[in-house]
Formats: C-alpha cells, structure tokens, sequence
C-alpha cells in the first residue's frame, strides 16, 4: 500500500510542477518545445537532484519514463488550451489567472515532492540522519522550480514568495519526526498538509521573510 499511495503522490506532484512549468513558458513567450522542456524540468529536476545526492543512479527519471510521459502531455494540454481558441480573451483571461494558479500548482507540487524526498530518504535507510530526509525533502521539493526559473531568467521563485522553502523546510521536519512515530502514510500525509498550510497562510496574510 505504502509503494501505491508514494506513486499516487509522485503523479500528483508531477502534473502540478509540469503545469506550473507549463504556465511559466507560456508567460515568458516561448514556443512547443520550450514549454515542454520547462514543464518536464519543473516536474523532474527536483527528483534527479535529490536521487545524485543518495546514489540513486540513474535517477528515477530514466527508470521509469512514466513521471517524463505525464509532465509532457500536462504541458502539451495546457499548450494546446492556450494556442487555441480566441486569443485576445484567452489572453486577458490568462493574465488574470496566472498568479492564481501558479500559487496553488505550486504549492500542491511543493507539499507533494517535499515529502516525497524524505520517503526516498527513509526507504533508502538513512532514516536515522533527520538532517539529511528534511534537506533531501527540501532539495525535492524546491529544485525542479529553482531551475524552472533559473532557465525562464527569473528571479528564482524560493528567494521573493512568501515563505516558500520555510514551509517545505518545515514539512520535512514534520514527515521526518513522526515517521517512525506514525508510519509512512501518516508523516507523509502530515509533512503534506503543513506544508499547505504554510503556504497558503504565507500568502493570505502576506508573510515574507525580511528583505532590504
């Protein structure tokens, strides 16, 4: 049960980096390719980051094309929805949208790979170094976006958004603590959930770390 609900959460997790990627080279004007590439970065790279730190080679990625086959037809959807249709609504509508939806596709790929990080941390028997599952939690989670914007030459998302590594900084502390207390399904759910939760309160009362 543990390895179908891990994999229900990869796919989750997959498909809401692959759209943010997605929306992120769509608004940064670049063509089909561009956005596909962006989208399977976004979906992947945090994964391919955290399997080189544990000697996971070749990374999950490339043993199962599974995660690569869905962040592509994510982005070749939401290419496709864009490309067709009434431009100068879709357009407007998008703009409107973009802010939106990007926060949540985020924050769900956020929660989603900052838990999967510490599973493959723990079921690679390193669950006794807490300080190793929470930093692999947080390289998941927050790696394939910090490409993402290092190749659309923005400002990488983790640096300027309220209070995005913190809250997966601490739903890995969350997952790693209570993994042994609660089980897999437990911690995973609970790292998963706080780090919602941050993230959304982050934004609704409009936290950000202090900056000059």
């Amino acid at each position: 049960m543990g390895i179908s609900f891990m994999f229900a959460m990869e796919l989750v997790g997959t498909i809401a980096f692959a759209a943010s990627g997605a929306l992120v080279a769509i608004h940064r004007g670049m063509d089909i390719f561009g956005v596909n590439v962006l989208a399977i970065t976004t979906a992947v790279g945090g994964g391919v980051l955290r399997d080189v730190m544990i000697g996971r080679i070749p990374p999950k990625m490339f043993q199962n094309p599974v995660y690569v086959l869905v962040a592509a037809l994510v982005a070749n959807f939401i290419f496709c929805i864009r490309y067709f249709g009434d431009k100068e609504k879709k357009e407007l509508h998008f703009i409107n949208l973009y802010e939106r939806v990007m926060f949540w596709f985020d924050t769900l790929g956020l929660a989603t790979f900052t838990v999967n990080g510490v599973s493959a941390g723990v079921t690679s028997d390193y669950g006794d170094n807490i300080f190793l599952i929470v930093f692999l939690g947080v390289i998941t989670g927050v790696g394939g976006g910090v490409l993402r914007d290092m190749m659309a030459n923005e400002m990488p998302y983790i640096f300027v958004k309220h209070i995005y590594a913190c809250a997966s900084l601490l739903g890995a502390l969350a997952a790693g603590m209570l993994w042994h207390i609660t089980g897999e399904n437990g911690a995973v759910i609970c790292g998963f959930l706080i780090t919602i939760l941050i993230r959304f309160l982050a934004s609704h009362y409009r936290w950000d770390l202090p900056k000059i």
